[in-house]
């Protein structure tokens, strides 16, 4: 009996400490994503914000389809890359994902907003927005990483430019049936979607070049 109650207790320490070290893992791997993400943000918020220094805030005309059809030919171009091969442009993968994650907040921004018929937004104005929305697809994706345990990590590229893909169609219909939804989430939920499996890209293809 007592070697039972040993065998237990040995068995209980040793699923505790299986179970301190998977958690002691998991906030590595977090802490480690977080500041990925950020080095992503940073690539992109800054093509971003120089653009709107040369443009000013230009995409403010945009009505939402029409920034739900830029995401599509980029992520559309991603996926023929990858296809082919090959590109004739100079212009490779990165900058498309990159392009997703700008137009995908720019499509939350008019979400917000509404489209304008001018440049209504000085570069103060424009930019906190920017970042605002940028916070915000972090704090979505830190939240999902816990509760999926960083199962993006073992997906391949051609993963995310498919799901990318699907989450444009499904915000197309959404926007076919004028926003209107029975059970499924809104517009501005595809765009985080579709912003953060673009940054997944990028952070994969940040660890290649490193």
């Amino acid at each position: 009996m007592q070697n039972e109650h040993i065998a237990s207790l040995q068995l209980f320490v040793s699923t505790k400490n299986c179970t301190f070290v998977a958690l002691k893992k998991l906030h590595f791997f977090m802490n480690h994503t977080a500041q990925q993400f950020d080095q992503v943000a940073a690539i992109c918020s800054d093509i971003f914000l120089k653009k709107m220094k040369d443009y000013g805030c230009s995409w403010r005309i945009l009505r939402p389809k029409s920034v739900t059809d830029q995401i599509f030919i980029k992520a559309n171009r991603i996926r023929s890359i990858e296809t082919k091969g090959i590109s004739k442009i100079d212009e490779g993968i990165r900058s498309e994902l990159i392009a997703i994650v700008n137009y995908g907040i720019v499509g939350l921004i008019q979400l917000e907003l509404g489209f304008s018929e001018s440049d209504d937004l000085t570069y103060q104005q424009g930019a906190e927005l920017y970042i605002k929305y940028l916070n915000e697809a972090k704090k979505l994706m830190m939240d999902k990483n816990h509760d999926y345990d960083e199962a993006w990590r073992t997906m391949r590229m051609e993963s995310y430019t498919d799901l990318i893909l699907m989450k444009i169609y499904r915000t197309k219909q959404i926007e076919d049936n004028s926003g209107k939804t029975l059970i499924s989430e809104g517009i501005d939920a595809n765009y985080f979607d579709m912003i953060n499996y673009a940054v997944f890209g990028l952070i994969k293809m940040e660890e290649t070049i490193g």
